[in-house]
């Protein structure tokens, strides 16, 4: 869990380090101004456990949270319409496509975006894999692998964990074997005009304009 220097009155949680390299790497990329911290919360339960101590702080402006769906991204969103502590926010019964946005009668704007997409299971390394370039030939080659191994039985990771296993194993054969996420937007391995990023830039962008 890498700690940072908290600067801002806006914040952005997010699950792990992975997640918090990719959201500056996409600052940097589209220029959005810095005007929020991005805090690595170390996982989900904790991430969650930091949104009623937030909320009481009384120069907060703006809170967001960026989680993964893992297996079930309905459980995930019944987690957050359900929390006592975010209902001054009404969140509505679906998380909308473009990420949520909500303002409270105390002026605090709330937001959520679910990885990969708000609308399918999956996590980080499911957007990044969104990201390949469309004529990209190594990524079929990484799925018949990944199929092959699985079939025989070989793999070692579960199967929740094969979006990670996928997306690494894409990174390993790229010029820079390896390279960790964030920096395989920086390096422009991937493609950022990609309608789910362009959707979680202008969730971004909204959340924490002035």
């Amino acid at each position: 869990m890498m700690q940072i220097k908290e600067q801002f009155h806006k914040k952005l949680f997010v699950e792990g380090n992975d997640d918090q390299h990719v959201i500056w790497a996409l600052c940097q990329q589209f220029r959005i101004k810095e005007s929020f911290d991005v805090i690595d919360c170390g996982g989900f339960t904790k991430l969650f456990e930091q949104i009623p101590v937030r909320l009481k702080q009384s120069d907060v402006e703006t809170i967001g949270i960026i989680i993964d769906a893992d297996i079930d991204i309905n459980t995930r969103w019944q987690s957050i319409k359900n929390s006592e502590v975010l209902r001054s926010f009404e969140i509505p019964d679906q998380l909308p496509e473009n990420g949520l946005i909500r303002n409270n009668t105390e002026g605090i704007k709330f937001g959520v975006w679910i990885m990969p997409n708000n609308k399918t299971n999956g996590m980080l390394e499911d957007f990044i894999a969104f990201l390949v370039p469309e004529k990209d030939q190594l990524l079929p080659i990484v799925d018949n692998i990944l199929d092959d191994i699985e079939k025989r039985d070989l793999q070692k990771y579960s199967i929740i964990h094969k979006a990670k296993a996928k997306i690494h194993t894409w990174l390993a054969w790229q010029e820079d074997p390896g390279t960790p996420l964030g920096q395989s937007i920086t390096k422009k391995y991937l493609s950022t005009d990609k309608e789910t990023c362009l959707r979680l830039i202008n969730w971004l962008r909204e959340l924490f304009s002035a």
